[in-house]
């Protein structure tokens, strides 16, 4: 199985002496926790695992090759071949050569798979119940620090 390696930790003296790094690692990781709860939970009612709502999710805005699926979903890029193949089967995926370089295979979402999405989400409850406890300017906010603490991948 390949494994990516994380990069280095930066255990600065500022993160040694904060107290709060540890509790908001707890609260990110129950964040977390919660969220991948319900959206197992959802994914189920539409008979799909959490791992390929995961892809779909990922796959809903951009075409990607199946080996940045791997990366992203980190596993091994052998079981993608068997995730899209599943969903391929259903018809919420397709594969397509890509344009420069044909050995590749892009999968992308069919309109299908992007309506599971959003019946999906709409199912999350949980997460669309603790979004709702946020005014405008909360929801506004974590967005923003979401986004700092892990911008968006480019590959």
């Amino acid at each position: 199985m390949a494994h990516t390696s994380a990069p280095p930790v930066d255990r600065s003296a500022a993160q040694d002496s904060d107290p709060a790094h540890d509790a908001l690692m707890e609260r990110l990781a129950r964040a977390a926790a919660g969220y991948y709860r319900d959206l197992t939970a959802a994914a189920a009612m539409h008979g799909l695992t959490m791992t390929q709502a995961k892809m779909l999710i990922l796959l809903r805005q951009q075409p990607l090759p199946m080996r940045a699926l791997a990366g992203r979903l980190a596993c091994d890029a052998s079981n993608i071949t068997g995730l899209v193949d599943r969903l391929e089967a259903r018809g919420l995926v397709a594969r397509h050569a890509d344009a420069a370089d044909r050995r590749i295979k892009n999968v992308v979402a069919t309109e299908e798979g992007r309506e599971a999405v959003r019946l999906i989400r709409a199912d999350m409850r949980a997460t669309s119940a603790a979004f709702a406890r946020l005014d405008e300017e909360g929801r506004r906010s974590l967005y923003e620090l979401l986004g700092r603490l892990h911008p968006e991948e480019t590959s």
